[in-house]
């Protein structure tokens, strides 16, 4: 039976919330999942604008590839928390990153659920 472990991002200090600094690839980092394939781990992401404009974010699932590896969503001025990500699966080292149209104000936030094949 596998064992599952609630984790923070490991790009995240305590849990909070991540400022997305890069304005292009590559992102801020947000998670490196699990290394291996027997392992994973599942991913949400949510986002939080804190300007007084629109920003187009661009989330980074593994790599850089266009279109493959992208994820591009309009995050709304002061519209709360986004859900990008409802869990998605990611392994074997691959990194999620982060940028945005302008840098510090768009914010990243959620939690990985870790399964081990136990």
């Amino acid at each position: 039976m596998a064992k599952i472990t609630p984790l923070e991002f490991s790009g995240s200090t305590d849990g909070r919330m991540i400022k997305v600094v890069a304005t292009a690839t590559a992102g801020t980092l947000i998670h490196t999942a699990v290394t291996g394939t027997s392992d994973y781990d599942r991913i949400f992401l949510y986002a939080v604008n804190s300007d007084t404009s629109d920003r187009k974010l661009t989330i980074e699932w593994g790599g850089t590839t266009s279109p493959d590896d992208l994820i591009e969503e309009t995050i709304k001025t002061e519209d709360g928390s986004i859900n990008l990500v409802d869990g998605w699966v990611l392994q074997n080292g691959l990194v999620v990153r982060a940028f945005a149209a302008s840098a510090n104000v768009v914010m990243i936030g959620g939690y990985v659920l870790r399964y081990d094949a136990a």
